[in-house]
C-alpha cells in the first residue's frame, strides 16, 4: 500500500515537472526559428525565379498568420495544443496532425525494431564479454561493436541493399528490392517486415554496439564489487550470481542508452530514411526545414521532445524495477 502511495505521488510529481521543460522547449523553438533568414511565402511564390510583387507575399503571410505580432502567434502556438489544434503546413497547407499521423506509424515501428535488434545483441554479447574478458571471444565481442559505433547506418543500409540485389539475382535469377511504399504491419505483416526490417538492422547493429560496450563496462564493474565476491565465496552457483545479482544490477546506465537512443531514432534517421526510401519523421524533418515551414517544423521538435521527455520518464520507472536500493520519492 505504502509503495503503490509513493509511486502515485512519484508519477504525479514527474509529470507535472514534465511542464517546464515542454514550455521551455516551446519557447526555445518558436522563438528560435523565426529568428532564421527566409521567409517562406518568397520561398513558395519566389521559388522558381520569376518576380513576385511584395504585395502577393504580404497577401501570403496574412493568411498564414505571419503578420500578427510574435508574441499573439505564439499564444495560438501553445493555445493550439490544449485544442487539438496544430495548424496547418506552411508548405502543403494541409492539418500538421495529418501530415505527421501518416508518417509517424513508420518511424515509430522502425524506432521499435531497431530497439528490439540491439537488446536482442547487446545485452548477450556485452555480458559474454565481461565474462569472458581478456579471451578471444572477448577481442571478437569489442571488434564486433567498434565496428558498428564506426560504421554510419546509412553507409550499412547500402550494403544491405546491395547484397539483397546481387544475392537474389545469384541464387534466384532476378534481382529484389523491399518495398517502396508503407503498408501497416496490420494490413499485410509480410510486406510490412520485408520493407522495415532492413532499415531497422542497420540502425539496430550501430544501436546495439554502443548498449554492448555500455553492458560490458557495467557488467564489468558490478563484478567487481563486494557482494559478488561476497557469493562467490559462499559457494553460490556463477550462473545465478551473474542472471540475478550482477546483470540486473549493471543494467541501469544500459537502460539509459537504450532511452536515450530510441528518442534520437524517432527523428533522426534522416539519412536511413532518404537511403530506403521510407517517408518517416525524418525525411519530413528536412522537408519542412527546407521549405522554411515554421508551422510543421515547431511541431516535429516538440513532438521529438515530447518522446525524450516520456522516454526518460519511462527509463526513471523502470530504474526501481531494476535496483530495489531506489525508492520512489
Amino acid at each position: 500500500m505504502f509503495v503503490s502511495i509513493a509511486l502515485h505521488k512519484y508519477i504525479a510529481k514527474r509529470l507535472l515537472l514534465m511542464l517546464p521543460t515542454l514550455i521551455g522547449a516551446a519557447i526555445l523553438v518558436f522563438f528560435l526559428l523565426r529568428a532564421i533568414p527566409g521567409d517562406v511565402c518568397e520561398v513558395r511564390l519566389a521559388g522558381s525565379g520569376l518576380y513576385v510583387d511584395e504585395a502577393e507575399i504580404q497577401l501570403c503571410r496574412e493568411k498564414l498568420g505571419l503578420a500578427k505580432p510574435l508574441f499573439v502567434q505564439f499564444f495560438d502556438f501553445i493555445t493550439g495544443y490544449f485544442t487539438w489544434d496544430l495548424g496547418d503546413s506552411m508548405w502543403t497547407s494541409k492539418p500538421v496532425t495529418e501530415e505527421i499521423g501518416i508518417r509517424f506509424p513508420l518511424s515509430l515501428q522502425v524506432a521499435i525494431m531497431a530497439t528490439v535488434v540491439a537488446v536482442v545483441f547487446a545485452i548477450p554479447l556485452g555480458a559474454i564479454s565481461a565474462i569472458k574478458q581478456d579471451t578471444w571471444i572477448d577481442y571478437v565481442v569489442r571488434t564486433f561493436s567498434i565496428a558498428g559505433i564506426a560504421m554510419p547506418s546509412f553507409w550499412l543500409g547500402i550494403l544491405i541493399i546491395l547484397g539483397l540485389l546481387i544475392g537474389t539475382q545469384h541464387f534466384l535469377g532476378t534481382p529484389w528490392m523491399p518495398p517502396i511504399d508503407y503498408v501497416s504491419l496490420f494490413e499485410d505483416p509480410m510486406r510490412n517486415l520485408s520493407q522495415l526490417i532492413w532499415p531497422a538492422v542497420a540502425t539496430g547493429y550501430r544501436y546495439s554496439a554502443v548498449a554492448t560496450r555500455m553492458t560490458r563496462s557495467a557488467l564489468l564493474e558490478v563484478l567487481r564489487e563486494d557482494y559478488i565476491r561476497t557469493a562467490r565465496a559462499k559457494g553460490m552457483v556463477e550462473k545465478i550470481i551473474i542472471n540475478r545479482h550482477a546483470l540486473k544490477n549493471s543494467m541501469l546506465p544500459v537502460l539509459t542508452i537504450i532511452g536515450i537512443e530510441f528518442a534520437f531514432l524517432m527523428g533522426g534517421l534522416v539519412v536511413t530514411e532518404q537511403v530506403f526510401n521510407l517517408n518517416g519523421i525524418g525525411k519530413l524533418f528536412v522537408e519542412s526545414v527546407q521549405a522554411q515551414d515554421f508551422a510543421m517544423t515547431q511541431q516535429l521538435v516538440m513532438l521529438v521532445v515530447l518522446i525524450a521527455v516520456l522516454t526518460n520518464f519511462i527509463v526513471d520507472l523502470v530504474y526501481a524495477w531494476l535496483d530495489p536500493r531506489i525508492r520512489y520519492g
